[in-house]
């Protein structure tokens, strides 16, 4: 038995601002809309926007005052694989989850990318940072491997 694969990638830079993450859903979902499932893609959306509004708060822009957005489409017999990534100029110290009190009014970021994609994870480089996300077809189980790959 063969499996066939397709890939395709996207790259757009937003600005380091809160509209990037509009910018970024919006350009995303119109991508996508005829490519992936709607379930899959209003998770798609919501980790991202979370990651670019994650950069915009908490790191620097890359140079020209953006955030580098880019996702894989990789079509297989058995659905699509999606990995998101958003490339900004780093932080002080790498994105991790915290802790959040019911009453708090952020913490939760990271919470919902780990409970909403397959896996998740942060390199480092000369230039800065990446947040990935990954999103398996159907049926591939939930890694709780924060970085795995």
């Amino acid at each position: 038995m063969s499996t066939r694969s397709a890939e395709r990638s996207w790259c757009v830079v937003v600005p380091h601002h809160a509209t990037g993450a509009r910018l970024a859903r919006h350009r995303l979902a119109g991508v996508l809309a005829d490519e992936v499932p709607p379930a899959l893609l209003a998770d798609l959306v919501a980790v991202l926007a979370e990651l670019v509004g994650n950069a915009v708060r908490h790191a620097e822009p890359l140079p020209g005052g953006v955030v580098r957005v880019s996702w894989r489409l990789v079509s297989v017999d058995g659905g699509q694989r999606v990995r998101v990534q958003v490339t900004d100029g780093g932080a002080a110290s790498p994105p991790r989850m915290r802790a959040a009190g019911l009453d708090a009014v952020d913490g939760r970021g990271l919470h919902i990318v780990a409970g909403l994609a397959t896996r998740w994870g942060v390199e480092r480089d000369g230039l800065g940072q990446s947040v990935w996300a990954d999103f398996e077809p159907t049926g591939v189980a939930r890694s709780d491997l924060v970085g795995a790959g």
